[in-house]
Formats: structure tokens, C-alpha cells, sequence
């Protein structure tokens, strides 16, 4: 969305141009697969690690990170996949959103007309608040004290 929001600002006469069908196919079906296979990697890298028998998880909700500590096999290659994962799956997109978002402003720095201005930066808010609603609750969950369970 990041770059149709750049294209739509930065190159309207060119947008049908550049935005056609296939392009937003490719982009879709390059994100569902690098998912789909992120995915499959880590499915098989739980399968190759040997669980204790009395194991229970005390969540609702579990995550890959505390099926993987579990385990009574070293979990070393796990960590570090989800790490480097982690990295790739959420900084790039990051860092796409952020070089698209700074050419954009300074596109609309370059508009003479407050009407213009606010027209471009109203395109813009619904995705930008979408996103920092989904890295900042992402933040919060990850980097937030895990929360200690006691016996009473």
C-alpha cells in the first residue's frame, strides 16, 4: 500500500501505468508465498526437535516462540531462524513504508497549495495509522515483561 500511496502522489498521470493488474497480482501472490514458506520453515524446524511428554501450554493462544522453548532438544537454530525472520519479515517492509513515506513528504513539501497538501496527506493517514497501529502493538506485545503466573 506504501507504494501505491507513493505512486498515487508522487505520478498520478502515470499511476494506471505503472499500478496495472499485474503488478498488484505479483505483489500479493510475492507476499502470500514468502509467508506460506516463512511459514513452512519454521514448521519444519519444530518437527526436527524432541518435546518432553508432560507438556503443557497455559495459553489460549500459542506462539511458535513458546512451542519452541518446550522442547527438550536444543533450540539454538529455531532461535536464531525466528530472529533472522523477525528481522526480514518486519524490518523490510518497515524500511519499504518509511523511504516511501519520506518521498512522499517531501513531494508535498514541493505543493504550493494548502488544499493540495491536505488532499495528498488525507490519502495517506488511513494506511499510515493502520501501520503504526500494527508495529506498535507488535512493539508493545514483544519488548512489554512477559507477565508471571502465580500458584494462588
Amino acid at each position: 500500500m506504501a507504494y501505491d500511496r507513493y505512486v498515487a502522489i508522487c505520478h498520478p498521470l502515470h499511476y494506471t501505468i505503472i499500478m496495472h493488474c499485474g503488478l498488484c497480482v505479483f505483489l500479493v501472490l510475492a507476499s502470500w508465498t514468502l509467508s506460506v514458506l516463512i511459514s513452512l520453515l519454521h514448521s519444519l524446524l519444530v518437527l526436527r526437535l524432541s518435546f518432553c511428554t508432560h507438556v503443557e501450554i497455559s495459553h489460549f493462544f500459542c506462539e511458535l516462540n513458546q512451542v519452541v522453548h518446550l522442547a527438550c532438544s536444543d533450540t539454538f537454530l529455531n532461535d536464531m531462524v525466528t530472529y533472522f525472520a523477525s528481522v526480514l519479515l518486519g524490518g523490510g517492509p518497515l524500511t519499504g513504508i518509511l523511504y516511501s513515506y519520506c518521498k512522499i513528504a517531501s513531494f508535498i513539501c514541493t505543493i504550493s497549495s494548502a488544499q493540495g497538501k491536505y488532499k495528498a496527506f488525507s490519502t495517506c493517514i488511513s494506511h499510515l495509522s493502520v501501520v503504526s497501529l500494527f508495529y506498535c502493538t507488535g512493539l508493545g506485545v514483544y519488548l512489554s515483561p512477559g507477565a508471571t503466573h502465580s500458584s494462588l
